[in-house]
Parts: structure tokens; C-alpha cells; sequence
């Protein structure tokens, strides 16, 4: 029995891997906003396979529970931050109000040069 030999004197190896080219794109997908794979999410995983024969919908997959509760709860994480944000906003500008009104007591409250006012000092 003879050995086939490549170009270069060696035995052909054929390599077989399972590594990451079964999840090309997802890198690409995940910093796009999309799924990390076509099937997470949309009309084909949400909605069900099937219906009963007199019209009602079939109950719920674990999948489609799972992704209505993920769902909820970035809608509830996005309701906190943008409160939080309005909460900020208005910190600020009542902070700014603030520092407006202490610059005006200020101007106010300074001494006054005292002499003529109306006329320039150096034509005097």
C-alpha cells in the first residue's frame, strides 16, 4: 500500500473543525443591531407553527415567553433610564437657574465706582 504524498513530500490531511465559521456573521450582526442569528427573533419565530381547527391560537411557545420577557424588560430598563435622563435634565437646569441668579446678586450686590459716571476718565 502506497501513501499519497502532497507537493511538498507530505501526507494530504484534510482538516475538519467546528469552530466559529458555523457563526460567521454574528460579530457582524451583533454590531449592526440585528440577532446574533436569523432565527431569535421575527415574524417566522414569533408567531406559531399552527392553530387548532376551530380557529384558536395555539398557546405559546417557551421560546416566544422568553423573548415577550426579555422583551418587557428593556422596555422597563429603557422607561428608567429616559425618567432618570428627564430627572438629570431638569437638575441641571435648576442648577443653572441657580448659578444665574447667585452671578446676578453678585453683579448687584458689587461696589459701585464712585465719581463721574456718565463721562470718561481720561477727558477729565
Amino acid at each position: 500500500m502506497s501513501t499519497t504524498w502532497g507537493p511538498r513530500g507530505l501526507a494530504a490531511v484534510r482538516c475538519f473543525s467546528c469552530g466559529s465559521i458555523g457563526r460567521a456573521g454574528a460579530l457582524w450582526r451583533i454590531t449592526h443591531g440585528f440577532a446574533k442569528s436569523n432565527s431569535e427573533y421575527g415574524v417566522l419565530t414569533d408567531n406559531p407553527d399552527w392553530s387548532f381547527a376551530d380557529g384558536r391560537s395555539a398557546p405559546p411557545l417557551k421560546g416566544q415567553i422568553r423573548r415577550q420577557r426579555e422583551a418587557e424588560e428593556t422596555a422597563a430598563r429603557v422607561l428608567l433610564l429616559s425618567r432618570e435622563m428627564e430627572r438629570g435634565r431638569e437638575k441641571w437646569e435648576r442648577q443653572k437657574d441657580l448659578n444665574e441668579q447667585i452671578k446676578e446678586e453678585k453683579r448687584a450686590t458689587e461696589l459701585q465706582r464712585k465719581g463721574n459716571k456718565g463721562r470718561d476718565r481720561k477727558s477729565t
